[in-house]
């Protein structure tokens, strides 16, 4: 009888034959949790070890590792993407750009969040910025209970956007809007993304797959066989992201390296550490 696996996995073009049932397994059967967005079954599984499997934002990996988390990562990619989008000002209160941010008041969902420490790397590493100098306003705490948060906390019922609408902050990192006054912090977001892609070679990595350390250390077959699963189903789809072994370890190398730098972690871990000696095999 195929073990049953406690399972959180998003709609991403990578996972649609796994989820569909359209590939399966003899060894291994899945019950997905259903949560939407599916970030939101981050923290249980940080927290309380909800799951046997689940997607991961990487970030958020990496910071459950630093507290001894008991989760284990595989190579496999569920969602990477340039990050320069993501990035908006007020165009109402005049024009801003990424070396504009020192001192200002910038809005994220959470300070954890991986995209937000994906943009706050680029707007230091690329653009000078002093991230110490902003006043950052959140709205969640981290997945990861341990982490002390300094940010400033925007008022209860406040969203995020409509802070921006209205003047209260003056860039917001992590969100996409339509609204007609609200620009790209980056000029030309497509030609950012090209030119840095250009200098770093790396497409950045938003989230991965994780498993239980005591699926990996009871049932390594197990462990094998969803990687298997979510390869096979990767393969299928010509939308799924794409990395090899030498781009995978560059955009997690980055990764780390921003989240040092950011005291999101306490060091930087060599990309080898983030696996155990069943998944590291499978990389």
């Amino acid at each position: 009888m195929a073990m049953r696996l406690r399972t959180l996995l998003g709609d991403h073009p990578g996972t649609t034959a796994l989820k569909n049932g359209s590939i399966g397994s003899d060894l291994v059967a899945f019950d997905f949790a259903q949560y939407s967005p599916t970030n939101k079954g981050f923290k249980p599984m940080v927290r309380e070890g909800a799951f046997d499997v689940s997607e991961m934002a990487i970030v958020t990996y990496l910071m459950a590792k630093s507290f001894g988390k008991p989760m284990v990562l595989l190579p496999d990619v569920v969602l990477a993407r340039f990050q320069h989008g993501y990035a908006l000002y007020n165009a109402k209160a005049g024009k801003l750009g990424p070396r504009d941010l020192n001192g200002k008041r910038v809005g994220i969902r959470s300070f954890t969040t991986t995209t937000g420490a994906w943009l706050r790397g680029i707007l230091a590493n690329d653009y000078g910025v002093d991230l110490d100098s902003i006043e950052w306003v959140t709205f969640e705490d981290a997945h990861v209970a341990e982490f002390v948060d300094t940010t400033r906390r925007a008022p209860a019922g406040k969203q995020i956007v409509q802070m921006l609408i209205d003047g209260e902050l003056d860039a917001v990192l992590g969100e996409k809007s339509d609204h007609p006054d609200l620009k790209s912090l980056f000029a030309d977001a497509a030609a950012e993304e090209k030119a840095w892609f250009g200098k770093h070679g790396v497409v950045p990595i938003n989230h991965m797959v994780v498993v239980s350390r005591r699926l990996s250390d009871e049932h390594p077959d197990a462990v094998r066989e969803v990687h298997r699963l979510l390869a096979e189903s990767a393969a299928v789809s010509p939308a799924a992201p794409r990395f090899s072994r030498d781009e995978m370890q560059r955009s997690l190398q980055l990764i780390i390296d921003y989240s040092a730098q950011q005291k999101l972690i306490p060091r930087a871990y060599a990309v080898e550490e983030l696996f155990d000696d069943v998944t590291r095999a499978l990389w």
